[in-house]
């Protein structure tokens, strides 16, 4: 640019020089003819303007032989448009005068192309296309409804060779890939799983899909992320849709009440349950214990009457009587071979007469 100002003004001062006061006094001696300098005066300025000249020649030539490659970024040079070497992050010099080329690209930067919306100050051209956003995010469902998609494409510029020479416009190439894949994905899918479960599905999918293409059609990049943002219905049936998913988040909430219930109530009735069953078993447990133990005991009694009958006998009689005996009011004892015996069982009423 430098070098073009001089040109100029270099032509500029070539024009004057021959338009000046030497050109005025040839029109009025006609002792020079038309085009030819004056004197002395004319021929130093010619002079100086051809230095000035010259060195704004070499102030261009050196400005454009150098140039600064970034730390995120390669350098690629073309010499007459072919592919000549790569350049890393630093300062550089190439042949000047548009021979050499040099293309910078950010490789250690990740770039990110958006569909659906735009991100205000962008400085990948082909991160957003603003004219056409509806477009982009209108898609069709597996089950014949429309919603309407936001995702992001997150990559890196891997082979930038790859990048410049083997695609016309790989960064637009990238988003009709991602386009597609993404319609593709979302095609295959009702529109209930792309809008609520199956985001994570659908990303990792369409993730799987893009490295593949991008694989195959040698782009030179390497896609790191693909990413959902707002997934939403049409806005005519939009306010509807709204409905349905809020009547669905009320069943939801019943069917958890419900549940929190019977999770509640039911352990309650089967420890009860578990109580009781322990209880009887115990009862259980008792009562044939004491029915062994009375068994038992009997078992003993009966051993031992069998050896000495009459002892038994007797002592069984005499258990008795401690336990009769108490319980009467009068006690008559008489001996069995007595002839006469006194009337004296009138004498209990007599007793009540008195008292």
């Amino acid at each position: 640019m430098a070098g073009n100002d001089a040109l100029d003004n270099f032509l500029k001062q070539l024009k004057n020089a021959r338009s000046g006061p030497g050109a005025a006094n040839n029109g009025r001696s006609g002792n020079v003819t038309s085009g030819s300098f004056g004197g002395g005066n004319n021929k130093g300025s010619l002079l100086g303007l051809l230095i000035v000249g010259v060195v704004g020649l070499v102030g261009y030539i050196l400005y454009t032989a150098s140039y600064t490659v970034p730390s995120d970024s390669v350098g690629i040079v073309q010499r007459f448009g072919q592919y000549s070497t790569e350049r890393s992050s630093g300062l550089h010099f190439k042949l000047p005068l548009g021979i050499d080329t040099v293309t910078i690209l950010p490789v250690k930067r990740q770039l990110k192309q958006e569909f659906g919306f735009v991100t205000a100050g962008a400085t990948n051209n082909s991160q957003g296309r603003p004219d056409d956003l509806a477009q982009q995010s209108q898609m069709v469902t597996g089950d014949l409804n429309a919603a309407l998609v936001e995702w992001v494409l997150q990559y890196r510029i891997s082979e930038p060779q790859k990048y410049l020479f083997e695609v016309r416009n790989p960064g637009e190439t990238l988003r009709d890939l991602s386009e597609s894949v993404m319609r593709a994905v979302v095609g295959d899918r009702t529109v209930d799983e792309v809008i609520t479960i199956g985001r994570q599905e659908i990303e990792n999918e369409a993730l799987v899909n893009m490295q593949d293409l991008v694989a195959k059609y040698a782009i030179g990049v390497s896609i790191d992320q693909v990413q959902l943002k707002n997934i939403n219905p049409p806005r005519p049936v939009q306010e509807s849709f709204n409905e349905v998913n809020q009547a669905q988040q009320e069943k939801e909430s019943l069917i958890n009440a419900a549940r929190r219930e019977y999770n509640k109530v039911i352990p309650l009735a089967e420890g009860e349950k578990d109580q009781r069953i322990r209880a009887a078993d115990g009862y259980r447990l008792k009562r044939v214990n004491e029915a062994e133990g009375d068994a038992s005991r009997f078992n003993a009694v009966l051993t031992e009457y069998l050896k000495a009958p009459d002892v038994t006998r007797r002592r069984i009689y005499i258990e008795t009587l401690q336990e009769v005996l108490p319980d009467l009011d009068s006690k008559i004892i008489i001996d069995e071979n007595s002839r006469q015996i006194l009337p004296l069982m009138h004498l209990n009423s007599a007793k009540e007469l008195v008292r």
